[in-house]
Parts: C-alpha cells; sequence; structure tokens
C-alpha cells in the first residue's frame, strides 16, 4: 500500500464532505471546492474520517491512490485553514499597489502592470515590495503567484525582479573587462 494513500484524512468540525464516484465536494468556513478524481479509486467517509482505497496494485492505480489522497486532503486544509504564498520584489523603483480586487506592479517597463485576482484569490500588500496571495484552493495560489513571479523573474546577474519569500537567486559574474 501507499504510505500517504493509506492515511485517513481527519474531517474537521464545520466541515461538510460530499462523495459521489468519481467526484469529491467539500464545504467549509473558507468556501466550497469540488473535485473529480479518477473512478478507479474509491473515497469512503467512515467515522469523521475519508479514507482512500484502491482497486489492485497496479502501478498506475498505486500511483493515483496517493495523488487523490492528497489532493483530498488539500481541500479539506483549503477549507478549513486556506494557503498563502508571499512574494518579494527587489529593485530600485519596483513595487507593487493594491488596486481594488487585483494589484499594480512597477517592475521597470515602461509602462505599470495590472494583475487581476482570480476567482477565490486575494492579495494583501502590507509593504510596497511585499505580496501576499491568499485562497482556499493550493492550486490557485500556487498559479497566480507563479503568474506574478513570470512578469519579471529574479534576475541572476543584477538581482532584481519578483520571487517566492526565501527563494535564493544565485548570484553570477558579469563580463570580465580586458
Amino acid at each position: 500500500m501507499s504510505r500517504i494513500g493509506k492515511l485517513p484524512i481527519e474531517i474537521p468540525s464545520g466541515v461538510e464532505v460530499t462523495l459521489d464516484p468519481g467526484f469529491v465536494r467539500v464545504k467549509g468556513p473558507k468556501g466550497t471546492l469540488e473535485r473529480t478524481i479518477p473512478r478507479e479509486i474509491s473515497a469512503a467517509q467512515q467515522d469523521g474520517t475519508i479514507v482512500v482505497t484502491r482497486p489492485s496494485e497496479d502501478g498506475y492505480h498505486r500511483s493515483l491512490h496517493g495523488l487523490t489522497r492528497t489532493l483530498i486532503y488539500n481541500m479539506v486544509v483549503g477549507v478549513t485553514t486556506g494557503f498563502q504564498k508571499n512574494l518579494e520584489i527587489h529593485g530600485v523603483g519596483y513595487r507593487v499597489i493594491s488596486k481594488g480586487t487585483g494589484i499594480e506592479l512597477q517592475l521597470g517597463f515602461s509602462h505599470p502592470i495590472n494583475y487581476e485576482a482570480p476567482e477565490g484569490i486575494s492579495f494583501e500588500v502590507p509593504a510596497p515590495n511585499r505580496i501576499i496571495v491568499t485562497g482556499a484552493d493550493k492550486e490557485a495560489v500556487g498559479q497566480a503567484a507563479a503568474e506574478i513571479r513570470s512578469l519579471r523573474k529574479p534576475d541572476p546577474y543584477k538581482q532584481k525582479g519578483v520571487r517566492y519569500e526565501g527563494e535564493y537567486i544565485r548570484k553570477k559574474a558579469g563580463k570580465t573587462a580586458k
């Protein structure tokens, strides 16, 4: 058995889980998340937990087993506590301001970049060089953070750009003069 897949998922109080063949819906204080799961994998609710099982020891079923359990677990965590990604902006004149549901970034281009928040995602700007991306869906939070980072990736020569908090950018040496 998969070590991850065989672990039961605890359902906290205030969370409602609906399991249908090939479909999972999790409703909690932070919202509702829905996901289709592979029909080969079955999920059952037992004594306040969710147990995910697979039909055989086939390699394909083994790989789906742990994946499905982790996806359902992330949905439960998302509707209870949520997820967040922190971004830092480095560079002279680089900054971010909050505008309605989105953000406006000045990243050294001749124009500001407006980025609207996808559904279920919110932005917090505690400082002009920090962005906090929060939401219930782990994939959506990570995707929004990656899209913001891709607007101006960190430069290995000058170390300017948008990076994840704590991300280490190895500095490269520039060209040497003769």
